[in-house]
């Protein structure tokens, strides 16, 4: 097994309310699940092949629960990377060089049996975790914003979710996202559970501070 580590600024929007059922070993509160994913890779690498500074996206579909498999999902990779890039990079997305269910990129590709074929395209995404923000474009593909969750009377309200024991973050700004996925996949939605997390995954699974 080759071993990866990446470091990486996320935000991630699905179609649950906020706070997501899924996150403490619920049922997706409306049925199936769809989520648009972005990520920023501070440091990484995949062996001897660097990853630092290069931007990913991904959609993803499950008709049910995403332990019950059938999904869907269409990966996008910066267009700057290089072969070996590409290589490292969708190696470690598809659980690849990765522990059994260590990672929840080995987890959701387990859980898929629709993978469309991965399109190398310009990526602007853009992430405040602590803020709560974030913007992403994959002209055609995806898009999605996220920002922070406001009370009735407008005022921002801050919630974490601190997971021991998982296999994707520690900590998790919780915030509110609005999606749209045109192409392979077409899904919407507004107004939803939003999550940004700096994460930290290697081989083996998070990698504790």
């Amino acid at each position: 097994m080759t071993y990866w580590m990446l470091k990486a600024r996320e935000m991630a929007n699905c179609n649950c309310d906020y706070g997501c059922n899924c996150q403490f070993g619920g049922l997706p509160d409306k049925g199936g699940c769809q989520a648009v994913v972005g990520l920023d890779i501070e440091q990484g690498y995949h062996g001897d092949v660097d990853i630092s500074g290069l931007k990913v996206a991904a959609a993803f579909r499950w008709p049910g629960p995403i332990h019950e498999g059938h999904g869907e999902a269409a990966a996008f990779v910066d267009e700057r990377a290089t072969e070996a890039q590409r290589h490292a990079i969708l190696t470690i997305l598809t659980g690849g060089d990765t522990d059994p269910f260590a990672t929840v990129f080995a987890v959701f590709a387990a859980m898929t049996e629709t993978f469309h074929a991965p399109q190398f395209v310009p990526i602007d995404f853009e992430v405040d975790i602590e803020g709560r923000t974030a913007r992403l474009r994959v002209d055609g593909k995806v898009e999605m914003d996220g920002v922070p969750i406001r009370n009735i009377g407008g005022k921002e309200i801050r919630a974490q979710i601190h997971l021991e024991g998982g296999f994707e973050y520690e900590v998790a700004e919780i915030g509110s996202g609005t999606s749209r996925s045109i192409s392979p996949i077409e899904f919407a939605h507004s107004n939803s559970y939003g999550q940004f997390a700096h994460i930290h995954l290697d081989s083996h699974g998070i990698v504790h501070a």
